[in-house]
């Protein structure tokens, strides 16, 4: 049977879109297949799939192109699967079958933000321009490409016209998802924010929102669930601000959890929000939480971003805002506890919507297909 090797470098070894998707799909059609992960340490099967994973994040590029090089070399892959420039780039100094497929999955904004943050003005500049023709590198070594989005295709589909390519979104398969759709007590909501702790990805103007509902509905109880971390050190500092600030009760913070527990850890909510900032990398970068909470039976409240609009229907289950309008925003919080029957429809449309639109059964065959494909 065809052998598949996923390389990332800023991907775990058991990330969902490689491991429990993907991976997992190949390996239900016999396709002998291994991950091999630069962010984590792990050496040995899950689910029959094979990893070799070590945490060298912090390694020399040449390092990591050779442990890379190393494990494809004693592998022998048919197709390798990479998820960033590097694992491309590896993947191409590959010895030993001729005419290995490479798919370049590109799932992150190529340069991001971070990537270039700690340089000066000018710097950003020369650095983001040299990150831009290594993406513009890894697309000519490659083979083919899987898109998550279509605001993610820049500038890859339009530099190689002809090579061949997929959108795969990010939905999820129904065996992780724990539906609960939920009827708002007239009392009371618990409103929940998930994932990192930090300014840009909108914990800020979570609690800003909160605080003005506060003030408006007194004599509402608002419980807080808060799913998640602060990855770097001025995260921790800001999101302990917070805390300070709004020094409220029913606040309950929980840390991250497995990707197998994620949407039973959320099934007390009533509402799910993400409010990252509006930036040009956001704007082509889709949250993809909200098919998760679409699956629970969530109704949302999202930051207006176009890669939202242009793959999620939000209408039909939640609200699309300004995230630094505080008071819209709590005015959209406040339609629903007065609107009994809209938070219901709104509960019920995101199941559905998700049954109908959102579901990895609706796509496996695509993805597996692709890769059979690309192997032909």
């Amino acid at each position: 049977m065809p052998r598949i090797l996923f390389l990332t470098t800023a991907h775990q070894y058991h990330d969902d879109r490689i491991f429990y998707h993907q991976a997992k799909e190949l390996k239900k059609y016999g396709f002998v297949v291994k991950i091999c992960s630069l962010s984590s340490e792990f050496n040995g099967a899950i689910d029959d799939v094979e990893i070799e994973s070590y945490a060298i994040l912090d390694q020399s590029t040449a390092q990591k192109i050779k442990v890379f090089e190393n494990i494809g070399n004693k592998f022998q892959p048919d197709c390798i699967i990479c998820s960033e420039p590097l694992a491309v780039i590896a993947a191409k100094k590959i010895k030993g079958k001729k005419n290995v497929s490479i798919i370049y999955d590109v799932t992150e904004w190529y340069p991001s933000k971070r990537m270039v943050e700690n340089f000066s003005f000018l710097m950003k500049w020369a650095h983001g321009i040299k990150f831009f023709m290594i993406q513009l590198y890894a697309g000519y070594l490659s083979s083919s490409f899987i898109f998550g989005e279509n605001t993610k295709k820049f500038p890859l589909a339009y530099v190689f016209p002809f090579k061949k390519k997929i959108i795969l979104p990010y939905y999820p398969d129904d065996a992780y998802i724990y539906k609960s759709i939920k009827q708002l007590e007239p009392d009371s909501i618990t409103l929940c924010y998930t994932g990192q702790l930090s300014k840009e990805k909108g914990i800020g103007n979570f609690f800003e929102a909160i605080d003005v509902l506060r003030k408006r509905r007194p004599d509402l109880k608002i419980n807080i669930l808060i799913i998640g971390s602060s990855r770097k050190e001025k995260d921790k500092q800001y999101f302990s601000e917070l805390l300070s600030q709004y020094q409220w009760e029913n606040i309950r913070i929980e840390k991250s959890v497995s990707f197998e527990s994620f949407t039973k850890a959320y099934a007390e909510a009533d509402l799910c929000f993400d409010l990252r900032e509006m930036n040009y990398e956001n704007h082509h970068c889709l949250p993809i939480k909200i098919f998760y909470y679409a699956a629970s039976g969530k109704p949302v409240i999202y930051t207006d971003l176009k890669a939202t609009r242009q793959h999620v229907e939000v209408s039909k289950f939640g609200f699309l805002v300004d995230p630094e309008d505080a008071e819209a925003i709590a005015n959209k919080i406040m339609d629903y506890i007065d609107d009994a029957e809209l938070y219901n429809t709104h509960a019920h449309n995101a199941r559905s919507e998700y049954e109908k639109k959102y579901t990895w059964n609706g796509i496996r065959n695509m993805f597996t297909d692709f890769v059979k494909q690309s192997i032909q």
